[in-house]
């Protein structure tokens, strides 16, 4: 089983426009940001609120609006997308050390421009075992998950991989998010903390053709996400059904990895896990989020990953947001939570 990555650096270019990014001008900026002034607490009403995201985000530019809207809907587009210079809130509260919302976050302006986002590419979606259902993520430092596999940690590189759901059918890789949307507002202290991607298309460049046809068998088993283990099975694997890691068109693969560990059903298929790591540290690109900047992320075109940094647990940590995000909800529709639409 492979369950840490490799200390080795991941060493690619910075993101730049051939890998997908995008800058609003200022005025594009401030126009946004007054429409999100007002914007109230949209876990009250998410649906009007989405509706009301339609609105305020009709100011970008349609050049600017069409390649989101790309981004989302075509298999041979970048799997990763930079947004820059987005509006912030004008105060912002110490960063929560718990995991949790904010209860002292007064303006909405950062959950606005990260549903605003995530509209254009699909709906978002919470699932029971990730945040308690949320649909807006607060991913920050926890001092108890410092060394984990997990969003909460800070003291260990998180492993290259995709966010996937627990689910009782066995595959985890199947009612996943489509996408996720990361926006930041606020970065580490000392500016150190790294988001990595690496495309599926060029992993597979960059192995050899017996090590992809490996990925390519069902010799795999997911361990379930971290905070299902940790929350639900009192920090047991939990381990999928039987699945291969890349699969789909070699022009447009698929890949799925789970941070919390990958269990290889064959000598050879523990060998290939590791070559897959190695190779996503050879092609990976690399970008340190700071506010006004939003990361939106295929979950099915690649892996992602995040650096170690440091952490004071103190207010001051590093803290974005994040959706989970499908193209539709009606697919996963057996695992509705009754009383609500949107988590699963």
């Amino acid at each position: 089983m492979i369950d840490q990555a490799s200390t080795i650096t991941p060493r690619r270019t910075a993101f730049n426009r051939t890998s997908g990014e995008i800058v609003l001008t200022d005025e594009v900026r401030d126009a946004i940001g007054d429409a999100l002034q007002p914007f109230q607490n949209p876990a009250d009403d998410i649906d009007r609120s989405l509706a009301q995201l339609h609105v305020a985000f009709a100011r970008l530019p349609v050049g600017q609006l069409q390649q989101i809207l790309d981004f989302g809907r075509h298999f041979d587009t970048p799997g990763v997308m930079l947004v820059r210079n987005l509006p912030t809130d004008p105060d912002l509260p110490p960063t929560p050390a718990d995991g949790g919302p904010s209860t002292q976050k007064k303006t909405f302006v950062a959950e606005g421009v990260l549903l605003g986002l995530s509209q254009l590419l699909g709906e978002p979606v919470g699932f029971i075992t990730e945040k308690s259902g949320r649909l807006v993520h607060d991913v920050v430092p926890v001092a108890a998950g410092a060394t984990s596999q997990t969003n909460q940690s800070s003291r260990v590189f998180l492993n290259f991989h995709n966010d996937i759901v627990y689910d009782e059918v066995g595959r985890y890789d199947v009612s996943n998010p489509d996408f996720l949307v990361l926006n930041c507002l606020r970065q580490d202290a000392d500016g150190d903390a790294v988001t990595y991607y690496a495309d599926a298309r060029d992993i597979s460049r960059g192995l050899d053709y017996d090590t992809v046809q490996t990925l390519r068998a069902p010799l795999f088993r997911l361990n379930a996400p971290g905070s299902y283990v940790r929350e639900v099975a009192n920090g047991a694997d939990v381990l999928s059904s039987p699945v291969a890691v890349i699969s789909g068109p070699p022009d447009s693969p698929e890949i799925v990895f789970s941070a919390n560990g990958v269990h290889g059903l064959t000598s050879e298929a523990e060998q290939t896990l590791k070559d897959l790591q190695h190779a996503c540290q050879g092609v990976a690109h690399q970008v340190r989020l700071e506010p006004g900047t939003a990361l939106l992320i295929n979950n099915r075109k690649g892996l992602h990953a995040r650096s170690e940094f440091p952490a004071r647990h103190d207010g001051s940590d590093r803290w974005l947001q994040r959706t989970y995000l499908r193209r539709s909800l009606w697919s996963i529709r057996y695992r509705k939570v009754p009383g609500d639409r949107r988590v699963h």
